[in-house]
């Protein structure tokens, strides 16, 4: 029983502490995202890597990439420059945005 009501406790706290987006990642979520801004983003900053057609090179294939992973997952892969090779990359609000609704396309 205490097994259960410890697990629920852990549960509930892992959920509150991902509801707490540092401020650049709310921004971003909510500004409405320009596909094709979002597409020239891709092939100045990523496309290098990860292909013009995002098909993978280097870095993986972002196809279907919304779909394995979510938008905060999406931006803090980005930015956070934690997954050698990619570097960080720190574009505005409107950038990402434009990047995430670009990215959710393929």
């Amino acid at each position: 029983m205490l097994a259960i009501a410890l697990a629920s406790l852990f549960i509930a706290l892992g959920f509150y502490r991902s509801q707490q987006v540092n401020p650049y990642v709310r921004d971003v979520l909510s500004l409405q995202g320009n596909r094709e801004q979002g597409q020239a983003i891709f092939l100045m900053n990523c496309a290098g890597c990860h292909g013009e057609a995002a098909g993978g090179r280097v870095g993986p294939s972002l196809h279907d990439l919304s779909n394995r992973r979510s938008r905060v997952s999406i931006i803090q892969q980005v930015i956070s420059g934690e997954t050698p090779p990619m570097p960080q990359f720190q574009p505005s609000a409107q950038e990402m945005a434009d990047l995430l609704s670009y990215l959710e396309t393929l």
